[in-house]
């Protein structure tokens, strides 16, 4: 599916009052999302590994005079059933629900051929990019029930379409997440929460950046350009949208 055959007529879609969830806050599409969802209303919680980052974002959502966010240092290398029931209990005890959740932190990995792949490197990027998304959703679940429209977004690669040499355990990672958004949004078929997955395509951020060190940064989207398209996904404007598989550039 792609976005331009979904997008609003209408720019100006709200947030009002929501409760929105974003893992790698900190940086890249992340970051940008996180003012984005500040600006159309939503109370943000920052979940990132990089507490000086996370606090970087608070302080611009803060300094523009919109809801205060949250602040959530957590790494999702080491993420445990545990700790994500916890920050599933702290959320509940705030805010008694949550609005959306968008599964946007990933790592790249040292792309090459898989004959002379470092394991635990794979191991590392796997639980990142595929496992830790399965343990924050299994914990947020319940709040997501609690919410009369949310929206759980995961988000994919065009190497997690189409398998590429030399992409490794990104690639795997990105086929999996793909699998994962599909399987749960059969099982919550009827259950009011829609869930979705969308490959960015070429943007401007790190990641890329050191994927691809000879590309020009100018050519290709920055990550403030697909906002409005995550921002709409987590928006009431998208209640009749589950289960897809979207392009955000094409």
């Amino acid at each position: 599916m792609k976005y331009s055959d979904i997008a609003p007529n209408n720019a100006d879609v709200s947030l009002r009052d929501k409760v929105i969830l974003i893992t790698g806050a900190g940086a890249g599409i992340g970051e940008q999302l996180a003012l984005g969802a500040a600006r159309a209303g939503a109370i943000v919680l920052l979940l990132g590994r990089r507490e000086d980052a996370l606090n970087a974002v608070y302080d611009q959502i803060m300094s523009e005079g919109l809801a205060e966010p949250v602040v959530i240092p957590m790494d999702l290398g080491t993420l445990d059933e545990q700790q994500a029931n916890q920050l599933s209990h702290m959320i509940g005890d705030a805010f008694g629900r949550l609005d959306g959740l968008v599964h946007n932190a990933s790592l790249l990995g040292k792309l090459g051929p898989i004959a002379t792949a470092n394991l635990s490197e794979w191991s590392q990027v796997m639980t990142v990019n595929a496992f830790a998304p399965v343990v924050l959703t299994k914990a947020l679940l319940p709040l997501l029930s609690e919410s009369q429209s949310a929206s759980i977004i995961f988000t994919s690669s065009g190497v997690g379409r189409q398998a590429r040499a030399f992409w490794g355990a990104y690639s795997a990672s990105k086929f999996a997440t793909e699998a994962i958004s599909g399987i749960l949004a059969a099982e919550l078929e009827t259950d009011g929460i829609r869930v979705n997955c969308v490959n960015p395509g070429a943007t401007n951020t790190k990641m890329r950046r050191a994927a691809f060190p000879g590309e020009s940064p100018e050519s290709i989207a920055s990550a403030a350009s697909l906002v409005p398209a995550y921002v709409f996904l987590l928006s009431e404007h998208a209640k009749g949208i589950h289960g897809a598989s979207i392009d955000l550039q094409k």
